[in-house]
């Protein structure tokens, strides 16, 4: 049974989206703008696992390899190209054809969802090995040397479309990460306001049932595996213009583990909690990194164990139904003072 929160999927609060839109567009009037855009980032990314993990069960242990090709794809286009507009379509279109590929061997084959874990994470590894040993001339694309375990440096960054000239970056391309993030939830929410994600959501409450029913449940897997391997490959083209490097390390289990570990606290089956979990927790990340003492893979690990044991579900869900509890328990106080008054008024008229 689809729970309350799941069950308004493709309800837009359009009340509270302006406010967090406008909370953001103000927001480099109060600080700078660097640490910001890459929470939108890493938030992007959550938001393509959240969709396909919350609302289709779909989990990806190595969604790092869709983000790792769309930083690379980015990164040989540009250097060959000189310009950023084809280099950021073919950074969304690289990934997601992987995707397609890869979910569809794997959910026409009807592998089984603990198979399906290592199929992806073993895809993240791979290319994680591939390109540390691409060191030396011999491995190169056109005129991007792919560097090995040094990486690409120096591409050119996002540009006006049609004017190589005139780059975008600071507060900028912060508007440029926002807009991306906000136009990918908006989409997320369109498709899952369709019939397509309500058969998402039958398929992830019980996929035998909807067979029966007729949908064809492996298309439909594919389709949000592709779509979250876009987004993924989006997200990596924004963190390679943010660093203006791209090194192997993207590709590692370090990068697949934190998104799965965002979504977790953030809540799954929600667009809202992946993103809140990511901007918070890579925010405790950067602030760790300033310091020597605890490694940061330890407070990340110790706090998804207690979100597992104490709000299993994850933030966001939790705060949903407290929301909810204290509407109803409102509401049956009203009911209640409102039939003591009658009953009150019942009595003065019978005397």
């Amino acid at each position: 049974m689809i729970n309350a929160f799941a069950s308004s999927a493709g309800r837009m609060r359009w009340g509270w989206f302006l406010a967090f839109g406008v909370a953001l567009a103000l927001l480099p009037l109060v600080t700078d703008t660097h640490t910001p855009t890459i929470l939108a980032i890493w938030a992007l990314l959550a938001l393509s696992l959240g969709l396909m993990w919350g609302y289709a069960g779909i989990l990806s242990f190595g969604h790092a390899a869709y983000f790792g090709l769309g930083a690379y794809t980015y990164a040989v286009a540009a250097m060959n190209v000189g310009e950023s507009t084809a280099p950021l379509l073919l950074s969304i279109l690289v990934p997601a054809f992987a995707a397609a590929v890869i979910g569809a061997m794997m959910f026409y084959g009807r592998v089984s969802d603990v198979y399906m874990g290592v199929i992806t994470l073993v895809v993240s590894l791979i290319l994680f090995k591939f390109m540390n040993a691409t060191a030396g001339d011999a491995y190169r694309i056109g005129e991007a040397r792919l560097g090995g375990f040094n990486g690409i440096p120096a591409f050119p960054v996002l540009n006006v479309p049609g004017d190589p000239e005139r780059q975008i970056y600071g507060t900028a391309y912060y508007y440029v990460v926002v807009f991306c993030l906000l136009g990918c939830y908006l989409v997320s929410r369109w498709i899952l306001a369709s019939w397509f994600g309500r058969v998402l959501i039958g398929i992830r409450e019980n996929e035998q049932r909807a067979e029966l029913l007729g949908y064809n449940v492996p298309a439909y897997k594919t389709a949000v595996f592709t779509v979250g391997g876009a987004m993924a490959g989006l997200a990596g083209c924004l963190f390679a213009n943010w660093a203006e490097i791209v090194t192997p390390g993207i590709f590692g289990l370090g990068q697949s583990a934190e998104v799965i570990i965002w979504t977790m606290v953030g809540g799954l089956g929600t667009l809202i909690g992946p993103m809140v979990g990511a901007a918070a927790l890579g925010m405790l990340k950067l602030l760790l990194g300033e310091q020597t003492l605890i490694d940061n893979s330890l407070i990340l690990g110790f706090i998804l164990i207690v979100v597992v044991l104490l709000i299993p579900r994850g933030v966001a869900p939790a705060l949903e139904s407290w929301r909810q509890r204290r509407a109803v328990a409102a509401a049956s106080r009203r009911r209640d003072s409102a039939m003591r008054r009658r009953r009150g008024a019942s009595g003065r008229s019978e005397a």
